[in-house]
């Protein structure tokens, strides 16, 4: 063992590690590491309180491409770091002052204002955090209902009530909501470090500069964000009180993760660490240097090199081990499936390793199937026997046959029974529905808008996805016409009946259950404003509607045929009075396939292995005017009870347990733009 070195300042420089990378407290110091592969010497650059050194590291201790060292005599906890690259003699490249393996950012503390990046340690508080019987609630991928929400945005509002709006802290108060709504399953948008202040368009309106709001720009993989924490100096500990409370309250926990770009934009754009650091291994560039920009940010992150892949591979167990987090939803993640060259691959090397990682066995791995340059993997995405996939498809197909376009009738039937068509091997929990998300319109903007309203976003209305297939349902925007209103509402129920009845797993964002709008802006990523923000008053106007989302996610619990791992067999089994599913129209098991049918009618049957039978039969009519439709008998022993009617007054469903008994006609009618559903309850249940 080689004896410390002494430098100025009372500090000594001992031997270090070469894994794991980054900067790591030790007893009396700080062990750093850093891989440099295109600099033959570097430089640590160390602040503590205002005082500052420039040490470098000693060749002796170097091993390979990496350079690592121990520094004695240093506080972790107030120190910040960055490393000068030098190459013959002269500096190589910008300062680094984000080490890609950093797990804090300091000088980023506050929302909003331009950061001052310097890497630093997380506080003794984080690194020491007791977890205590902390357990992943390892809830099964079909029982899921996914909530997606926006850290800042879910509690910004002056009418969320809590004690430090937008922060982690504040999401930790709301948890008595998630569990009341009935969510088991939260997906934060990026948490990694970014700078908001990047975005170089200014409001129209104001002039003032638009911040990038949503985060898709990461500039660390492994730090949280300082500036959604009460305690900027302490976010890591605070978004761990955050997951620890969201599992005790039986809640999961996704992050989703950008991994296709970095925030250091395009050649022009600020080196901040990975490009100074190792530029080739880090971006997908052209054979003349140039850079590939195949997310539409300026850089592609070269997943397939060897060290791009590991510094991802050690980010997400950074995020499974120390932040117990439940799974990540991958941003853009073709690009993970694309080689050193850009083409994509087969079988791409990240992906399995992801797959197959022993850390990450227990976490759920969810793709957004598609990318900016029109690759469009849904259905065939590289799973490895675990990736799920956001399925864009089933959001196409539903808002298309709920806004009466013909010849999606069939389609829709694919879609409400888990896409069997797109997921043959992996069944229906492979396929995560959404009717809408952070990108496009909120749910009561489809049910008002025909096209966005992007004006406030400073790019004259050019941005955000062109072709929504929505409806205002007879006026653009507000409107006080009670029958367009009446519409709209019926609109927002029939799309969270398709969503919470259909085989796979349901997810919708922050606020669609109570009405929230976005004033028609379909690409809200930079309106970080009151408007965009969740708006709780409208929990108590629009109570109608959460309640009759509340009790479609009762009801999805209450039926495990609506949650089935597996496809069903094609044959009816022994003993069961219908097959698993069956399709019906306005007369039992006569379904209209034709091209200008927009009724579908669908029965879903199951045999407990106690015996008991279980069937909800629903009806969806998207013409112009009422059909009525006869139902297939109930199950021996039951009769239909009616769980909800989307054109009924008031709130629309029934508290499961407490459906109301079928007219004795047997015969339903559907409400033109409705949906129906039924449930088979023993006779003589809940009569009257």
């Amino acid at each position: 063992m080689r004896a410390p070195v002494p430098v100025r300042g009372g500090l000594r420089v001992g031997p270090g590690a070469a894994a794991p990378l980054g900067a790591h407290p030790v007893p009396g110091g700080i062990r750093f590491a850093v891989s440099a592969p295109r600099a033959d010497a570097v430089h640590l650059l160390l602040s503590v309180e205002g005082v500052e050194w420039e040490i470098p590291f000693p060749q002796a201790y170097r091993t390979g491409a990496v350079f690592t060292m121990t520094v004695h005599g240093v506080d972790p906890a107030q120190a910040q770091y960055g490393y000068r690259l030098l190459r013959d003699g002269e500096q190589e490249g910008e300062i680094v002052t984000v080490d890609p393996y950093a797990r804090r950012l300091a000088g980023a503390d506050r929302w909003g204002e331009r950061p001052r990046y310097r890497s630093a340690l997380p506080s003794a508080a984080s690194e020491e955090f007791a977890w205590g019987e902390d357990r992943r609630p390892g809830i099964a991928p079909q029982d899921l209902v996914v909530y997606e929400a926006h850290v800042r945005g879910f509690t910004r509002h002056p009418s969320a009530g809590v004690h430090a709006p937008g922060t982690y802290a504040a999401l930790q108060e709301k948890i008595p909501y998630l569990r009341e709504l009935g969510i088991n399953c939260v997906e934060l948008l990026p948490v990694f470090e970014f700078d908001e202040t990047d975005n170089t368009f200014r409001s129209p309106d104001t002039g003032a500069p638009l911040l990038n709001y949503w985060g898709y720009n990461p500039v660390s993989f492994f730090a949280p964000k300082a500036g959604y924490a009460a305690a900027p100096a302490d976010a890591a500990r605070e978004l761990k009180q955050l997951v620890q409370a969201l599992h005790r309250a039986g809640i999961e926990v996704l992050l989703d993760v950008v991994f296709n770009h970095t925030g250091e934009g395009g050649p022009a754009g600020p080196a901040l660490g990975f490009r100074s650091l190792d530029e080739d291994a880090f971006y997908l560039r052209a054979a003349d240097g140039s850079y590939l920009n195949l997310t539409a940010t300026g850089n592609t992150v070269n997943g397939g090199h060897p060290r791009t892949g590991s510094l991802i591979l050690d980010s997400l167990r950074y995020w499974a081990h120390e932040f117990h987090v439940d799974g990540f939803r991958f941003d853009m993640a073709p690009i993970l499936a694309r080689g050193r060259e850009g083409a994509l691959q087969d079988r791409p090397y990240l992906l399995e390793a992801i797959a197959e990682d022993p850390v990450l066995a227990d976490c759920k791995l969810i793709a957004e199937a598609t990318d900016a340059t029109g690759a469009d993997l849904v259905g065939a995405f590289p799973a490895f026997g675990r990736w799920m996939e956001w399925n864009g498809r089933f959001r196409d197909t539903v808002r298309r046959f709920l806004t009466g376009r013909p010849g999606t009738t069939a389609d829709l039937a694919k879609r409400l029974t888990g896409s069997p068509d797109l997921y043959p091997d992996r069944g229906p929990a492979a396929s995560v529905n959404y009717v809408t998300c952070h990108d496009g319109f909120t749910l009561a903007d489809w049910a008002s808008y025909g096209q966005p309203h992007n004006e406030a976003n400073g790019e004259g209305g050019t941005d955000g996805i062109p072709d929504n297939d929505s409806w205002n349902c007879g006026a653009e925007g507000p409107s006080a016409d009670p029958l367009v209103r009446q519409l709209r509402r019926r609109q927002a129920r029939n799309a969270f009946l398709l969503l919470l009845l259909s085989q796979g797993v349901p997810m919708f964002p922050a606020g669609d259950e109570f009405g929230r709008t976005q004033r028609g802006n379909n690409n809200a990523y930079c309106q970080d404003t009151a408007w965009n923000w969740v708006d709780w008053g409208l929990r108590e106007r629009e109570e109608e509607l959460f309640s009759f989302v509340r009790r479609c996610l009762a009801f999805r619990r209450a039926h495990p045929l609506l949650r089935r791992a597996w496809f069903p067999a094609d044959q009816t089994p022994a003993g069961w009075e219908h097959p698993p599913v069956s399709w019906h129209g306005r007369r039992p098991g006569e379904p209209d396939w034709s091209a200008h049918s927009l009724l579908l009618c669908a029965l879903l049957y199951e045999r407990t292995p106690q015996g008991e039978a279980d069937a909800v039969y629903l009806a969806a009519n998207s013409h112009d005017h009422p059909m009525t439709v006869q139902p297939p008998p109930a199950p021996a022993g039951t009769r239909w009870h009616v769980f909800a009617d989307s054109a009924a007054d008031g709130v629309g469903a029934q508290p499961p347990g407490e459906e109301t008994p079928l007219e004795p006609a047997g015969s339903v009618s559907v409400a033109d733009h409705a949906v129906v559903v039924l449930t088979a309850l023993p006779t003589g249940r809940n009569d009257r």
